[in-house]
């Protein structure tokens, strides 16, 4: 995990990454009714305008927030690392989720007078495909990335 501002920079941006290119890639298949390669050259499109607006919600935001709230939770005295890095991920998740839905629903849906409840409908298909990705692929393979770059003994 980083153990400074410069590794923390570097692990967001890994993160943002694998998170929102693979909600991006989510969203589009969404819209055109299933997966196909295309999808993925797609998703580079929107990653340019999502990326950033992830990056700077999660690192100024939401990362310090979502420490606050897990550990308003769980004890960090004796709560095993695991149980820490889940708790953080999961209300990371819960911040974001929403957010960057609304984000995308302004930039890329068109809502109209619909916004709140294509905001809503968003979320809701949104949040399962990110906690699931969260906690079963980006976490555990940003963390192993982050640790193949900085935790060399």
């Amino acid at each position: 995990m980083p153990k400074n501002k410069f590794q923390d920079v570097i692990f967001t941006i890994i993160m943002v990454f694998f998170m929102v290119y693979a909600m991006i890639c989510y969203n589009i298949a969404l819209n055109k009714g299933g997966m196909t390669n295309e999808v993925f050259l797609l998703a580079f499109h929107e990653l340019v305008i999502m990326g950033p607006v992830a990056f700077v919600l999660d690192f100024f935001l939401y990362g310090g927030l979502a420490k606050k709230i897990t550990f308003g939770i769980v004890d960090p005295q004796n709560a095993k690392q695991y149980e820490i890095v889940l708790a953080i991920s999961s209300v990371t998740v819960c911040l974001m989720c929403p957010t960057m839905s609304l984000v995308a629903t302004i930039l890329f849906s068109h809502p109209g007078a619909e916004l709140i409840a294509v905001w809503f409908q968003k979320t809701v298909l949104n949040f399962p495909m990110a906690f699931f990705w969260q906690i079963f692929f980006a976490g555990p393979v940003v963390r192993r990335i982050f640790a193949c770059i900085f935790d060399r003994k």
